[in-house]
């Protein structure tokens, strides 16, 4: 609809005040999937700033409040939305499961879902620069071990900082099988690079 173009138009505060009075984070899924793929056609697209917004105001709660695998729906809406605009989201969405202590399995699950088959290859790279930012845990390896299933090829420093990270990590991870396929993964991919 031509009204969307006033998204292009706004400020910061103007786009969250207007996501806040249309309650886009509260509308229904079906709604949400036809409203992202408006932002897939909107010309010019959106700037890096008002994607970031809509990406916090449009997925950043149903997300967090995951407590089974989410709906076709919304998995609709998350795909057509990264399609065009994976980096505002990888900064808003993806850093924001991460960093969320208590959150379970189905946040872990749909990072490693959107790595596998959605982000673009930079936008893979961030995410690992984003878990590598962090105290690896047990949570973050299958994302670890999405981003090896990429058999994308990693910028050197990236890839020596994730070689140190697996390397002090060791012994903290003694027991973890999780971990043990991860380094076998590692090897596999990178063989040439690892010594």
């Amino acid at each position: 609809p031509p009204e969307l173009h006033i998204l292009n138009n706004c400020s910061p505060s103007q786009l969250e005040g207007l996501c806040s009075f249309l309650q886009l984070s509260v509308c229904p899924e079906p709604l949400l999937v036809h409203f992202c793929g408006w932002l897939l056609a909107l010309t010019p697209s959106l700037s890096y700033t008002s994607a970031a917004i809509l990406a916090e105001q449009l997925f950043l709660r149903r997300v967090l409040s995951l407590t089974q695998p989410p709906s076709r729906h919304l998995m609709a809406a998350l795909t057509s939305f990264c399609s065009k605009y994976s980096q505002p989201f990888c900064s808003v969405l993806v850093a924001a499961v991460l960093q969320e202590p208590g959150k379970g399995a189905e946040q872990t699950k749909l990072v490693c879902e959107l790595v596998e088959e959605c982000l673009e290859p930079h936008c893979v790279q961030l995410v690992l620069r984003q878990v590598l930012e962090m105290p690896l845990s047990e949570k973050l390896l299958p994302v670890v071990q999405a981003v090896l299933g990429r058999q994308e090829v990693l910028p050197p420093e990236l890839l020596d900082l994730l070689v140190l990270t697996l390397c002090r990590q060791a012994p903290a991870f003694a027991a973890s099988l999780d971990y043990a396929k991860l380094v076998t993964a590692m090897l596999s991919v990178y063989q040439s690079q690892v010594s």
